[in-house]
């Protein structure tokens, strides 16, 4: 059966993305801790301000005022660079490699009911995994290892392109020779 490549594939490469999804959960204690140091130096500039930059009932020279300002803007960027790491995965290697993943499964098990030649079967089959590599593969390895590498393969765009490439090919196929038992 020449789609069982696929859901292996699809089964395989869906435990690694997958995967990623405990490595964000133990991104976020990174992220408790930056959103307690936030709130305690932003919630110190609120104070300030409310009590019109006097702390212990002495004004607050410029010196003290200009120190908590950075104080609580670094720890805003801290914040939001360690969300954007989380983000970053979530939003590109788990969710696109799930996708991806399922799409193999699901072409898998169509080329079965599929009556066309071989060699359309082969391309459908090989489109699939080799679009899923060269996105959700390249989104990983850029994203999760920083290869830079992988993110210029992935700017060409023949991930994206070779699995559409396959969804259209799948389609038409469909059309032409879809049975109702494999």
């Amino acid at each position: 059966m020449i789609g069982k490549k696929n859901i292996v594939f699809g089964f395989l490469f869906l435990v690694l993305s997958a995967g990623l999804g405990p490595l964000m959960v133990n991104m976020y204690a990174d992220f408790g801790t930056a959103a307690g140091e936030k709130q305690q130096t932003v919630g110190r500039l609120q104070t300030m301000q409310q009590n019109e930059f006097e702390e212990e009932l002495e004004p607050m020279s410029a010196d003290q005022i200009a120190r908590a300002n950075t104080q609580g803007i670094l720890s805003l960027n801290k914040l939001f660079n360690t969300e954007l790491a989380i983000d970053q995965i979530k939003g590109g290697p788990h969710a696109h490699g799930n996708l991806e993943s399922l799409l193999n499964i699901a072409v898998g098990i169509t080329i079965g009911f599929l009556v066309v030649a071989s060699w359309l079967k082969q391309l459908i089959s090989w489109l699939f995994i080799i679009g899923t590599v060269m996105h959700s593969g390249m989104l990983y390895l850029s994203t999760v290892f920083d290869m830079v590498w992988a993110e210029t393969l992935l700017q060409t765009g023949i991930g994206p392109i070779c699995i559409l490439a396959g969804l259209l090919i799948t389609g038409i196929s469909c059309i032409i020779g879809y049975k109702t038992s494999p």
